[in-house]
């Protein structure tokens, strides 16, 4: 069983940005827009626990701010130390201006 959940409205996050939102109240989940393609990962970092929206972007990856991880933004895969597991990615849905995320039933998969 799936579920989809309604994370944010497609025009908060413009090309070339991210931004932060919740599943529940425990649940982040990053949205990033890489040249208007949507991706969407889990919120904190697989090293330690920090949210990711503090961190920075480039063309094509991500880089925690705490301890500067990169990781892929195609892949979710770390790509520079500490970080060693990859960042779990969601299946993104746009719908009605919505940015979705299809997900199976319960806690969302993270990679910590």
């Amino acid at each position: 069983m799936t579920r989809r959940i309604d994370l944010l409205g497609v025009d908060e996050v413009p090309p070339g940005t991210m931004k932060m939102a919740w599943a529940s109240a425990t649940e982040p989940v990053l949205v990033v827009n890489v040249d208007g393609e949507l991706r969407a990962f889990q919120g904190v970092c697989s090293h330690q626990y920090f949210e990711l929206d503090k961190g920075f972007l480039t063309r094509d990856s991500l880089t925690c701010a705490l301890h500067l991880s990169r990781f892929d933004l195609a892949t979710g895969e770390a790509l520079d130390p500490p970080a060693e597991l990859p960042l779990a990615r969601y299946p993104v849905l746009v719908e009605n201006g919505r940015v979705l995320i299809e997900v199976p039933e319960g806690p969302l998969q993270v990679n910590e």
